[in-house]
């Protein structure tokens, strides 16, 4: 029985871990990038505003940092339940 929630509970870390990624990749995509992109207008990175910014590099860069964020944070997770490989 204890194997049993030792595995509900790894599961549940890495579905939470998962939509706390896609929620922060939602935000910057979508939001910053479509939504809020009247706001932030007035913003200048690099020659352009942040809206745009956001909509066209801001949201890679975002995912690209996630997937190395997952990454380590699954080696951590899998460390602590112990099915690390």
């Amino acid at each position: 029985m204890a194997d049993k929630s030792s595995s509900n509970a790894y599961w549940a870390a890495n579905i939470r871990l998962i939509k706390i990624c896609l929620v922060i990749w939602f935000v910057v995509s979508f939001g910053f990038g479509i939504l809020l992109r009247p706001m932030l207008s007035g913003i200048g990175v690099g020659g352009t505003d942040l809206g745009f910014w956001f909509a066209q590099q801001g949201s890679i860069i975002v995912f690209l940092i996630l997937i190395f964020f997952y990454a380590w944070r699954m080696n951590k997770l899998d460390a602590e339940h112990g099915v690390e490989e």
